[in-house]
């Protein structure tokens, strides 16, 4: 592991009435080049375009791979992900929102914030994600 993870847990543990299966962490220490992402959101980072779906989990996906991408291209891999935080217009969609994020984030451990918010930039748009990656000396 690039970083030191503190306090490691399972979100299936902290929050046993959902179907989350998130690991993250309490703190990550990390030493080297950082990483600000823009909040990404469920749209073509060549283009612009929003993603045809107006589905939670199908936006999830493009925008986890629109942070994975961009962590790629500025040199890091994933592991390097230290942090996130979550933007979602509606409650209701946290579950498919954070089950889907936890299939680009299984064995990482960031550290995670979840906001719900009454928009974001366009109104199709369900959620949005900045990350914070650290690629170690």
């Amino acid at each position: 592991m690039a970083h030191t993870r503190h306090r490691k847990f399972n979100t299936r543990d902290t929050y046993p009435e959902q179907r989350l299966d998130n690991d993250l962490a309490q703190a990550v220490v990390a030493r080297g080049t950082m990483i600000f992402l823009r909040g990404q959101c469920p749209q073509d980072l060549d283009t612009a375009q929003t993603i045809a779906s107006h589905d939670p989990v199908e936006q999830t996906h493009k925008v986890m791979r629109n942070i994975r991408q961009l962590i790629e291209e500025c040199g890091g891999e994933m592991e390097h992900l230290c942090k996130l935080v979550v933007y979602l217009t509606d409650v209701r969609h946290r579950e498919a929102v954070y089950r889907t994020m936890g299939e680009y984030i299984k064995g990482i451990h960031p550290v995670s914030t979840g906001v719900v918010v009454t928009a974001l930039a366009r109104p199709d748009w369900l959620v949005e994600i900045d990350a914070t990656a650290v690629i170690p000396d």
